[in-house]
């Protein structure tokens, strides 16, 4: 998931002048634009737009297919298998984005370059592939942060009992020794657990390429060999082993994707949860939530390395090379994507991906001290933001990874013989691709 560093974290707060192109009253009538989008809690509020698309352009919208992105991606590569790329908007995230290098157009040439200029930069970079601009960001930028219940750290006894068995003032946690420390001592399952994580998939391994930074190591070698089977790796598999047999997250976590996780965590049977600034006005709604105004907010752990975590990147959209209406589709993406759907979509903690929706975002959350926190602990947490390694085999690597992790959580494999497993499969993967 690629992100952004300092420099861009400054730039996100920087001002220059942003005005979105201006819509033809009716300029597409009779057009129907299909779309592939991802589904979930936290993306579905922004599509009550696309009604205000079609009233001014004329045009019709029609969502052939809503699922979440990993089984968008099999979509995705099915259609390119069978050339049943017709259709024209697709939702699609800065991980993904470089395994599909014909599947979508650059829209350089269809969206003004004023509009383009009101993105964060280092958003459009990463947006960038190959010299085409494959996607515009939505209001989804993603880098997670610790999310927890603030009650269970008020309470003296826990606090007393804490310090009595591990030697230090129970806080919330900032390293990930501390974290799966907290988890396990505030588990009393099968009622309540100390955290929880996402199991499979990307979900995970993108957690573990985290946890492996943070500790110390790196996912690739410079020439994208697997460079995971390591200290660094081995340290950072077996605290998701830990937790798991310590009974600290929920049995099924192996299965869990992120709304599990949000959910999970919102129906107040989990202390500590690492998660998506998208979840963070659901959390503290009390029509939603059981957690609500007991949800507190800091930045991520730190590894054995003193290294943050900060996995990162951000959803966008997209609009096929074989769409035969490009230019409803750009104005689509476009629409789905200005300033105020930008407002729209940041409103309950999606983090923006336009700077001066960012300026406002700030401006918004002044007198909101929950708000505040939040953006607080997200813009410390991307200070140290990271992305994917720079391959296209990043997803397709993790196909190879992810079930040697399950693995050793659920105690069929050793760490060191998953961790083994899983190196020399990505390493077959690379070679028999060319790439070393």
């Amino acid at each position: 998931m690629k992100g952004f560093g300092a420099g861009s974290v400054l730039a996100l707060l920087a001002s220059f002048g942003f005005a979105p192109a201006a819509m033809a009253e009716g300029e597409f009538a009779g057009v129907t634009v299909e779309a592939k989008l991802i589904g979930g809690q936290q993306y579905e509020a922004l599509y009550s737009r696309i009604a205000d698309w079609e009233k001014a352009t004329g045009a019709t919208v029609k969502i052939i297919s809503q699922k979440n992105h990993f089984e968008l991606d099999k979509e995705y590569k099915a259609d390119i298998a069978a050339g049943t790329t017709g259709w024209c908007v697709g939702s699609n995230h800065s991980s993904f984005a470089p395994q599909y290098p014909a599947l979508f157009t650059d829209l350089t040439p269809l969206v003004s370059a004023e509009s383009v200029a009101g993105f964060v930069p280092g958003n459009i970079k990463a947006a960038t592939i190959d010299g085409k601009l494959v996607m515009l960001p939505r209001a989804q930028f993603d880098v997670s942060a610790l999310y927890y219940q603030k009650s269970l750290y008020a309470d003296p006894a826990k606090a007393e009992a804490f310090k009595a068995k591990y030697g230090y003032d129970l806080a919330p946690p900032e390293t990930w020794d501390q974290f799966r420390e907290q988890a396990e001592f505030f588990a009393d399952p099968p009622n309540f657990y100390g955290t929880q994580y996402a199991g499979k998939d990307e979900a995970i391994n993108g957690r573990f390429y985290e946890l492996v930074v943070a500790n110390g190591g790196k996912m690739f070698n410079d020439d994208m060999s697997p460079a995971f089977n390591s200290d660094a790796g081995k340290e950072s598999l077996q605290w998701f082993v830990d937790l798991y047999k310590a009974g600290a997250v929920p049995p099924g976590t192996t299965n869990y994707l992120w709304d599990d996780l949000g959910n999970g965590f919102a129906s107040g049977t989990i202390a500590l949860n690492l998660d998506w600034p998208g979840w963070s006005g659901f959390f503290n709604d009390p029509a939603a939530s059981k957690v609500a105004g007991n949800v507190g907010v800091a930045p991520a752990p730190k590894g054995s390395a003193g290294v943050r975590t900060g996995w990162s990147g951000f959803h966008g959209f997209s609009v096929t090379e074989a769409c035969p209406t490009k230019d409803a589709a750009a104005s689509l993406v476009d629409f789905l994507t200005n300033e105020d759907s930008q407002k729209l979509e940041s409103a309950p903690g999606p983090l923006p991906s336009r700077t001066a929706v960012w300026e406002y975002v700030i401006a918004q959350a002044k007198d909101d001290p929950y708000k505040s926190e939040v953006l607080a602990a997200f813009q410390e947490t991307a200070l140290t933001a990271f992305p994917v390694p720079p391959t296209p085999y990043w997803i397709e690597s993790g196909n190879l990874i992810f079930p040697e992790l399950q693995a050793a959580i659920l105690g069929d494999k050793t760490v060191d013989q998953a961790l083994e497993d899983a190196s020399n499969a990505v390493d077959e993967l690379m070679q028999e691709n060319g790439v070393y």
